[in-house]
C-alpha cells in the first residue's frame, strides 16, 4: 500500500467543480441584490490547476474516472472492529485560517467574512443539494469518502499519522462545504446506498470518490463499483 507523504503542507489547490459552485453562489447573491452594488470577494487559490494526473486530483474527466475505477480492488467490506473517529484526528491547524474546516469554508464559499482566523459568515451554494446558505454553522465540511467507509476499505491499518493526512486531506477532491442536513444523511454510507439528492452532481461526485479511493489505495464492494460506474453515465 501507498504511504502518502507525512507532513507536508497544507495547500489549497485550485478546483474548477468547486470554482463553479462559489460563482453559482455569487450569481444567486447578485440577482437578489437587485440595482445595489454588491462587493463579492473570493478567496483566490493559491495553487496552480490540477494536472490531471493519477496521483491527485484528475482532469475531471469521466473516462479517466472510469479507468480509475476499473483499478480499484475489490473486496467485501472490512470489519468496523477498533474503528474510532479519534483514529482520524482532524481538523488540523492549517496555515492563516484556524484550521482545516475554515480553509474548507473560505475556499468553498464567497462573500467571506472572517473573525480573526475564524469563517463567520458569506455565500455558500451546498453542491448536495443546491440549498444556498450564509451561517457557516448550517453547513458541515463532509469528507467525499467517509471515515468509516475508509476504515472498512483499508485504513485500519493504517497509522493515526497516515489517517490524519487522509481526515485533512486538501489536496485531493475529499473535503467539500454542504449542508449539514445532506452530510448527515450521507453518514458513512458509499454511492450504492446514498447519492446526493442533486442529481446534477452525481457525476462529479462519483469522479470525486473514485479519485480519493485510487489514491489512497482503499477498496470497493462489487455494489458500490457498480453505482459508480452507474453515476459516472450522467456525465455529459
Amino acid at each position: 500500500m501507498r504511504t502518502p507523504l507525512r507532513q507536508r503542507p497544507w495547500t489549497i489547490r485550485f478546483d474548477p467543480r468547486r470554482a463553479a459552485v462559489a460563482v453559482a453562489a455569487a450569481l444567486a447573491l447578485v440577482a437578489t441584490a437587485g440595482c445595489e452594488s454588491v462587493d463579492i470577494t473570493v478567496g483566490s487559490p493559491t495553487a496552480a490547476p490540477p494536472d490531471g494526473s493519477a496521483d491527485g486530483s484528475g482532469d475531471g474527466s469521466a473516462g479517466q474516472a472510469s479507468a480509475l475505477l476499473d483499478q480499484l480492488t475489490v473486496a467485501s467490506a472490512g470489519s468496523m472492529r477498533g474503528y474510532s473517529r479519534d483514529h482520524f484526528p482532524h481538523w488540523s491547524s492549517a496555515g492563516s485560517n484556524c484550521d482545516v474546516r475554515d480553509t474548507v469554508l473560505e475556499r468553498d464559499g464567497t462573500a467571506i467574512e472572517l473573525d480573526g482566523c475564524n469563517v463567520v459568515g458569506g455565500q455558500w451554494l451546498s453542491a448536495f443539494d443546491g440549498e444556498s446558505f450564509t451561517d457557516p454553522g448550517d453547513l458541515d465540511i463532509d469528507h467525499i469518502v467517509p471515515l468509516a467507509n475508509a476504515w472498512r476499505s483499508g485504513a485500519d491499518e493504517w497509522d493515526d499519522d497516515q489517517r490524519r493526512e487522509f481526515a485533512n486531506d486538501l489536496d485531493r477532491p475529499q473535503l467539500i462545504a454542504v449542508s449539514a442536513s445532506t452530510n448527515r444523511a450521507k453518514g458513512d454510507q458509499d454511492p450504492s446506498q446514498w447519492k446526493p439528492p442533486n442529481r446534477d452532481y452525481w457525476c462529479q461526485y462519483a469522479q470525486d470518490w473514485i479519485t480519493v479511493k485510487h489514491y489512497w489505495e482503499l477498496s470497493v464492494t462489487e455494489p458500490e463499483k457498480a453505482a459508480l460506474a452507474d453515476m459516472l453515465t450522467t456525465c455529459p
